[in-house]
């Protein structure tokens, strides 16, 4: 990891935030991308700068909107002149039952989840071939298993999985993709019920809720893992591959 430049999209807050400071940890520059969350974004990167001097970068976007890509894909590559890793991580979550669905759910869900990643890695596809690049997209468990409700969501998480595996086609030799598909990690930021958490929680053999740092370990290992493209690594404590059920 030392001295590769990463580029981490939605990483001022939550799984984003945590691998940023922890592929930093290992030297790895980061450039921190957000939209909305301006603040967050700044106090990472000052924390990450008082620890290592010019090791992080911001760079502000709405993935969703075609027209900013290139201006994001540029402003991080020239941030440090070169481009090792993307981090495909920000992501846009939330219900959209049937009869529902609006043109500004399409842009906000398919745009975070789906065409923002596969503009952004187009773009940056020519830097990252420049240093055996590395592009990590962030699934999901529910692009198998889709979520009552999350049709939109689980679409565009399911073309993502297609796309990961289709370029990791398509751009070898000079760059692997792979995916990471968390399962119960954090719980969203809207609102859910204790109710609901447990009738989650009860269907995951590990029977508890994973952390942010297992996201980061896997994630520091599909950077490092050479031999491995192609590939989506489910971090969910077995839910996706099982009909296990307590209680």
């Amino acid at each position: 990891m030392e001295n590769k430049i990463t580029l981490i999209t939605g990483s001022a807050k939550r799984i984003g935030a945590h691998t940023a400071k922890y592929l930093h940890s290992f030297g790895s520059n980061i450039v921190v991308h957000c939209n909305q969350s301006r603040l967050e974004a700044e106090k990472l990167c000052l924390e990450l700068n008082q620890i290592r001097p010019k090791s992080a970068m911001l760079v502000q976007g709405d993935l969703s909107d075609l027209s900013c890509i290139e201006r994001i894909g540029q402003q991080a590559i020239d941030s440090y002149g070169r481009l090792d890793v993307l981090i495909n991580n920000a992501s846009s979550f939330y219900p959209t039952p049937i009869g529902t669905i609006t043109e500004n759910d399409w842009q906000s869900l398919v745009g975070s989840n789906m065409q923002g990643p596969l503009f952004l890695s187009q773009y940056c596809a020519k830097a990252l071939a420049q240093n055996t690049g590395v592009i990590i997209n962030m699934v999901d468990i529910h692009a198998a298993r889709p979520l009552k409700d999350h049709t939109l969501y689980c679409m565009a998480k399911s073309a993502l999985v297609t796309m990961t595996q289709s370029l990791a086609l398509e751009l070898a030799p000079d760059i692997r993709v792979n995916g990471v598909a968390p399962g119960a990690i954090l719980w969203p930021e809207m609102q859910i019920n204790d109710d609901d958490k447990q009738q989650i929680l009860n269907q995951v053999p590990a029977q508890r809720l994973g952390t942010m740092q297992d996201i980061a370990h896997a994630i520091k290992f599909l950077i490092e893992a050479s031999y491995v493209s192609g590939q989506i690594i489910a971090v969910d404590g077995g839910r996706s591959i099982s009909s296990y059920t307590k209680g």
